[in-house]
């Protein structure tokens, strides 16, 4: 609610208010700070937990100087909300009283901020947005929701903060986030939502803010389950790592697919060819055979000697007590686990028909028995799913016994180590080895499934790695962000619908974002006549900025092609913002060393931006999710050129051009490819 200010200018009274609400933060940390747990925890343990508690707590009340406090204003017609104010921001401030002067902006209150219209004014009589410069408030815009005379208009504000020149690592976009984001933002947690959409749509801001949304609206729950972030690689987990702190937000963890299945130190890399076969789903059902083939029936009785009695269970009593525990929808170790007491309890059955009166003790006894135990190991052995993998790629005939009828002998071949590896730590394994391991591991132990889970960039993923990542949420939901025509892996997934099912969501929900908040009309005009060539039938992003943006094209002799890349890269330091240098990976190490010859210091991906060192030198192959206020994008034939078929490198290609957020300079010496000369 507001605070009064005796003066008529409402940039002053706005300012004030703002001068007031930090006051209140403060006051609101320090009365954290000064909290006195010496008499209150009852040992040591609750002692530490509570402390790392106050702490974080600490840390969510941080009062980030050149962040807002709050960037909305929503003043309610009477009697809703009995036609009070409320400032909209980041985190919830009261006052000594406990009355709101800022409210979060995931709070059911602050949803019309994001929602209302002149055709749904939604009981707000006024809209005002902030703007800031530098942390200071320097500027306000209001929209009278209510008011039939007034004409609905695009925010200048708000076009300003999405065009605003950006350094450092992904910011939230907390302020500008438009209703048909707020609806993904807000869905509820026990549904998965897919997210489509092409660059610039802020898909991956979405699912972020989701993710706050999410803790906000259901805290007690996911602070028990956990939640995660999963990206495509450690670059693009670093660039987006501030938004959730930024948001109050400090328990989210965030990894990568690689992450989550290292169960093995990978050194080896797989063909193109090898690594579809090995991420094909199929692969599940040879590794379900193989882990289960281990079982067997019991071949002889079981004796069993207790004092001076011997108790004897037939190999057929066995046999069926194996065969009703694997008919059960267990995991192998689980199963095997309870093996030991089902035969544990067969013998109880005849000690009581003799006239015994034994306990759970005697059967916990009896179960722990070497003969027990020696039966376990014959018919029911422990499986070593790394072990297990290593012999399926390095013994032909074990891969064809569990492959029959599953892959034919060309496929089988492609998975068949040219020379078989000694041990689990010899092995050179590749990253989808170590997905194949993860489903093993699965099939022996249940992974642990957590509340909610965040899969961005999904586009690239195996089925195999879908399936690693949908048994952490086998209980919980999923955001899955992607783009199909930015899928630059030789598997790259076809469609959602395909992807949902390996994922285990496939009543997922799918919503596409189709209007470009960030990458230039001009930039993404050129980068769509490429859709037709790699992902027919997907809609190109419609851009609603009203900056068509800087775009050039700048050809050079093949001789003084570094030298063309170094000057562009110049001109583009003349403008405010980062700058990324995108190129195929071939052609970093080159361009390098042209930046150093030419005294211009760079950055690699996932290394912060500053106000004194700006520009990027990126990769193509880690460029996706990452943005630029200026991409200077080297040789687009290279870019095609550095993939195994045209489509991926075409994909490639459109992922590097559509970086920008505000100007790209494409610069070659090889003729540009013939999809881009041609207009879709």
């Amino acid at each position: 609610m507001s605070t009064a200010v005796p003066t008529d200018d409402p940039l002053v009274r706005e300012r004030a208010h703002l001068t007031s609400s930090r006051a209140a933060l403060r006051a609101m940390r320090e009365e954290v700070e000064a909290l006195d747990i010496k008499d209150v925890t009852a040992n040591w343990v609750n002692s530490i937990v509570l402390e790392r508690q106050i702490e974080d707590r600490i840390k969510a009340l941080a009062d980030l100087a050149h962040t807002p406090l709050f960037f909305g204003r929503l003043d309610y017609l009477p009697p809703t909300q009995h036609g009070q104010r409320f400032y909209i921001g980041r985190r919830h401030v009261h006052d000594a009283h406990g009355d709101p002067m800022v409210v979060d902006w995931r709070a059911p209150v602050s949803q019309p901020y994001y929602q209302a219209s002149k055709k749904d004014p939604r009981d707000v009589g006024l809209r005002r947005r902030f703007g800031y410069t530098g942390g200071e408030l320097t500027a306000y815009e209001d929209e009278r929701l209510s008011d039939p005379a007034e004409e609905e208009r695009t925010s200048r504000l708000l076009q300003t903060e999405i065009e605003r020149p950006r350094v450092g690592p992904m910011r939230d976009i907390v302020a500008t986030i438009q209703p048909e984001q707020d609806e993904i933002v807000r869905a509820d947690l026990s549904g998965t939502v897919c997210v489509q959409g092409g660059p610039g749509t802020g898909k991956t801001a979405v699912g972020l803010h989701r993710v706050a949304f999410l803790l906000y609206a259901h805290r007690e729950r996911l602070a028990r389950t956990g939640t995660l972030v999963i990206g495509p690689n450690r670059s693009f987990l670093q660039y987006i790592e501030q938004v959730l702190p930024a948001l109050g937000e400090l328990e989210v963890k965030q990894a990568t697919v690689d992450d989550l299945v290292a169960h093995v130190e990978v050194r080896g890399a797989d063909e193109a060819a090898t690594a579809v076969v090995k991420g094909d789903a199929r692969m599940a059902e040879v590794l379900r055979r193989a882990v289960w083939s281990h079982v067997t029936a019991p071949a002889e009785p079981l004796m069993v000697v207790r004092g001076s009695r011997r108790w004897r269970v037939p190999a057929h009593e066995l046999e069926e007590i194996v065969r009703e525990l694997r008919e059960r929808d267990i995991r192998y170790g689980a199963a095997r686990e309870a093996l030991p007491q089902r035969i544990a309890h067969a013998v109880l059955v005849r000690m009581e028909q003799a006239g015994e009166a034994p306990d759970d003790r005697v059967q916990n006894a009896v179960a722990r028995t070497a003969a027990v135990k020696a039966v376990v190991k014959e018919c029911w052995p422990a499986v070593d799913p790394a072990r297990l993998v290593l012999r399926l790629l390095g013994d032909a005939d074990f891969l064809a016994e569990h492959a029959e009828g599953v892959l034919d002998a060309d496929e089988q071949k492609l998975l068949l180590w040219a020379k078989p590896a000694r041990s689990v730590k010899s092995a050179k394994w590749s990253a989808a080895d170590a997905v194949l391991i993860d489903e093993a591991a699965d099939l022996v132990e249940r992974t642990h499934s957590l509340g909610h889970v965040v899969l961005d960039e999904a586009q690239d993923l195996s089925p195999m790695q879908y399936r690693a990542v949908g048994r952490r949420c086998t209980t919980g939901s999923a955001t899955v962000l992607g783009d199909l025509a930015q899928g630059t892996t030789p598997w790259a997934t076809g469609s959602w619908e395909a992807a949902l099912t390996h994922l285990g969501k496939p009543e997922a929900q799918v919503e596409e974002l189709t209007a470009g908040f960030r990458v230039p009309s001009e930039v993404i005009a050129y980068a769509s006549r490429l859709l037709p060539h790699m992902a027919p039938g997907l809609a190109p992003v419609e851009s609603v900025r009203e900056n068509p943006g800087d775009f050039e094209i700048r050809a050079a002799r093949p001789e003084e092609a570094d030298a063309a890349v170094v000057a562009a890269c110049a001109d583009a330091l003349r403008h405010e913002g980062s700058i990324g240098l995108i190129a195929a990976d071939a052609r970093i190490a080159p361009l390098a060393a042209a930046l150093e010859a030419a005294g211009m210091a760079w950055l690699s991906p996932g290394e912060e931006t500053t106000a004194e060192s700006r520009l990027t030198l990126v990769p193509a192959s880690l460029a996706k999710g990452l943005e630029y206020d200026h991409v200077v994008l080297d040789e687009p034939a290279a870019v095609v050129d550095g993939e195994p078929d045209e489509r991926t490198g075409l994909r490639r290609l459109y992922v590097a051009l559509t970086r920008a957020v505000s100007g790209l300079t494409v610069v070659h010496a090889a003729p540009l490819p013939e999809q881009l000369a041609v207009s879709a």
